[in-house]
């Protein structure tokens, strides 16, 4: 690719900075913004985060403009029609269309919509699904997923689309559920912010008591529930502080009751959402990250707390794996015991113990999240849906 006549890579995506509820894809956007030089990001979203009734402050909406990297338009509710979407991708000169979800009815949808009525011009389309045809995943409200990939497919909406995976897992999820030529899914993993050993010296905070900490979206995909299950086992004192907005309240109701089922020894606080400024900071004051997903294409959260020096105990649902081999933490499968006992083992440590190992989770953790191949390969990703856009015409 030239620097001298950069391709421009038009991104759709729901959520975008300053944006922090909606989690991973806000950072993995920002983060390509930030690392692949060689190209130019313009972001269409909307003007308002996750959940809230009311639009970003300090913003013009409905117009093209410089934040940081990228330029941005934030579009307000009544702009999100079809007919909007198409005009706006329509009168934008651009080489790549990129996408950032499969089941998005503004951002992916309607944009796929007007592709099939003609109106907007014909394109190299990439598409990141970000997780979304993991087991995990489909599970939540399945037969409306199912239902909707198969009207999908019969109406040819998704033809012709090059798929972005994060992992050979995602691969084979991606060509399992859509039945898609293994040759139209690029694996380009999510980038996380770069970091370096000189800027790896976070400040630790010694507790004498384990602090845990789970630091997600409240949402059945994220697993709090499973992991208040485990607490209730824990026979060692531990204080459990949960981070991140409530996506869905009936949900959070039900970890509520879980909650108040606790054992005295384990003590819960819920404390709000946190910005992705404050994230690392937030970590750094806990000894273990609590994080029993079920399924996550990359988890910028996780390459967050081990860069804040927080070790953590995951699933086996993430491309995070051997972390044992590093001594970061633990990804473990699905079974309740084994996380009950990783999180007495913690707790059992004297404190000094555990300050040097995140001190020693810290530095490992440069090597582990930075590898200058991912960013080579997310920019081969671009290369390639143009090289075979050209060649099919």
């Amino acid at each position: 690719m030239s620097a001298i006549n950069k391709p421009k890579i038009l991104t759709l995506i729901s959520f975008y900075k300053p944006s922090f509820k909606a989690g991973g894809p806000v950072k993995t956007i920002a983060n390509m913004v930030d690392q692949l030089k060689s190209l130019k990001f313009s972001v269409f979203t909307r003007d308002r985060d996750l959940g809230d009734a009311q639009p970003f402050k300090g913003i013009e909406f409905n117009h093209w403009q410089q934040v940081e990297g990228a330029v941005v338009l934030y579009a307000t509710q009544d702009k999100l029609s079809v007919k909007y979407i198409a005009e706006t991708i329509q009168k934008e000169q651009f080489d790549v269309l990129y996408l950032n979800s499969f089941f998005d009815p503004i951002f992916t949808i309607k944009p796929l919509i007007a592709r099939k009525l003609g109106l907007i011009k014909v394109c190299p389309i990439v598409l990141a699904p970000r997780g979304e045809f993991s087991p995990g995943a489909l599970a939540i409200k399945s037969f409306k997923k199912k239902l909707f990939i198969k009207f999908a497919s019969l109406l040819g909406l998704y033809d012709n689309i090059i798929w972005q995976a994060s992992s050979e897992f995602e691969k084979q999820d991606i060509i399992q559920r859509l039945k898609v030529p293994p040759s139209t899914v690029f694996i380009a993993k999510d980038l996380p912010p770069k970091l370096s050993v000189s800027t790896v010296t976070p400040t630790l905070n010694a507790n004498e008591t384990c602090k845990v900490i789970f630091l997600s979206r409240i949402s059945p995909i994220k697993n709090l529930d499973f992991a208040l299950e485990v607490l209730k086992k824990v026979q060692a004192h531990v204080f459990f502080d949960i981070y991140g907005p409530i996506e869905d309240d009936e949900y959070w109701q039900a970890c509520l009751k879980l909650i108040k089922q606790l054992p005295s020894n384990i003590q819960v606080n819920y404390c709000g959402s946190v910005t992705s400024d404050q994230v690392v900071d937030v970590f750094s004051s806990y000894d273990l990250f609590f994080f029993p997903t079920r399924g996550e294409n990359y988890g910028h959260v996780i390459a967050e707390s081990l860069a804040a020096g927080t070790p953590v105990l995951l699933s086996d649902q993430t491309p995070w794996q051997d972390l044992a081999r590093d001594n970061l933490g633990w990804d473990l499968s699905l079974e309740m015991d084994s996380f009950v006992a990783k999180i007495e083992e913690v707790a059992q440590m004297d404190s000094h113990a555990r300050i040097v190992w995140r001190q020693q989770v810290a530095l490992n953790s440069v090597s582990k999240i930075n590898n200058e191949q991912d960013i080579a390969d997310n920019m081969a990703l671009f290369q390639f849906a143009l090289d075979r856009f050209k060649k099919a015409k």
